[in-house]
């Protein structure tokens, strides 16, 4: 049974910190690449961040880029995200996703992430 679990959510102040963590099992964790979305309330999940299945590129969203990082653990099959400066703009749910290039993709239930004084 594949299971995608997101922890870390939360509320935090503007400028704040918080680190994701998307627990995997089920698959193959090492063969998938991974990445994190996000939805805003009223608007379309956008990509986030994403990384190679084994950790040598990533990608980010321009409105992230210098604040998210993207890592991940094959080891603990869990791959995270590290997000500092955070932005009221930063408020939405976060999900990560596992993809073996299309052929399977799989997706967490989500965390909700609020920034906000």
């Amino acid at each position: 049974q594949v299971q995608l679990v997101e922890s870390g959510g939360g509320l935090v102040q503007p400028g704040g910190s918080l680190r994701l963590s998307c627990a995997t099992s089920g698959f193959t964790f090492s063969s998938y690449a991974m990445s994190w979305y996000r939805q805003a309330p009223g608007k379309e999940r956008e990509l986030v961040a994403a990384i190679t299945s084994a950790g040598g590129r990533t990608n980010y969203a321009d409105s992230v880029k210098g604040r998210f990082t993207i890592s991940r653990d094959n080891a603990k099959n869990t791959v995270y995200l590290q997000m500092n400066s955070l932005k009221p703009a930063d408020t939405a749910v976060y999900y990560c996703k596992a993809d073996l290039k299309g052929y399977y993709i799989y997706w967490g239930q989500g965390t909700q992430v609020t920034v906000s004084s």
